[in-house]
């Protein structure tokens, strides 16, 4: 599959802005491009944008999802959202502007998005 990453943290922007009347696809496309000519692509470009996050997460998420997939075919999503919630913690990344329990939704919506994307490719509707 080739990078998912933009397509699941533009997903996930649409879900997280719509409920809390955000305007994160700005965000998210800045993020995207930074990412694109950053060597550090884990690491949040600005420790306040929430774009940055989620493109964190989505490419967190996919190299997670990608290395347990060599394991079992189908990894549960339980299994990718500990594995990305521990990688995040133990990263030197800035602290998001989110409460936590904001900061696991934002987390739980963009693997959502990312396994509805690896779904997509696996039945080829790419």
């Amino acid at each position: 599959m080739a990078d998912p990453v933009g397509p699941v943290a533009r997903a996930a922007a649409q879900r997280l802005a719509a409920a809390n009347d955000l305007d994160l696809a700005t965000d998210v496309e800045a993020a995207l491009h930074a990412r694109e000519t950053t060597t550090r692509p884990d690491q949040y470009v600005d420790p306040i944008s929430l774009g940055a996050l989620i493109v964190s997460v989505a490419s967190l998420a996919w190299t997670v999802y990608s290395d347990l997939r060599k394991q079992t075919p189908t990894p549960h999503r339980d299994v990718i959202t500990r594995h990305v919630r521990i990688r995040l913690d133990q990263a030197e990344t800035p602290q998001t502007p989110l409460n936590p329990a904001d900061r696991d939704r934002y987390i739980d919506i963009t693997i959502e998005e990312m396994l509805n994307a690896a779904q997509d490719h696996d039945s080829g509707q790419d």
